[in-house]
């Protein structure tokens, strides 16, 4: 699932913004994500699956000035520290906009 600013372009865009070849995700499925660009500065949310079941993420930000070169590093992580990210804080969300936060939910089987 591709949101916002990576919705029309999609692995393409994913790639192209990221600076990174298509040997960075072989073995990976991107299962969300999302690209949200508001005035002069946006933020990036990947969420990745391994060949081998394990999931993967990746958190990126950026001003006017740059934008998300050599911030790709895809970090483990799994479904129940992102639910529990989700249900405790406003992970996935702007303040009282929603970002990624119901498409998340929906991808990690819990829709709202």
């Amino acid at each position: 699932m591709y949101l916002h600013d990576f919705s029309e372009s999609k692995l393409e865009g994913l790639r192209k913004e990221f600076s990174v070849t298509e040997d960075a995700l072989v073995g990976f499925e991107v299962l969300l994500a999302s690209y949200y660009c508001e005035s002069y500065g946006g933020g990036a949310f990947v969420l990745l699956r391994r060949s081998d079941g394990k999931l993967f993420e990746v958190n990126a930000s950026h001003c006017s000035c740059f934008d998300f070169e050599g911030q790709w590093g895809p970090e483990e992580t799994s479904v129940s520290e992102l639910r529990r990210r989700l249900e405790d804080g406003t992970f996935g969300t702007e303040g009282k906009l929603n970002i990624f936060r119901k498409e998340l939910l929906s991808v990690l089987g819990r829709p709202l």
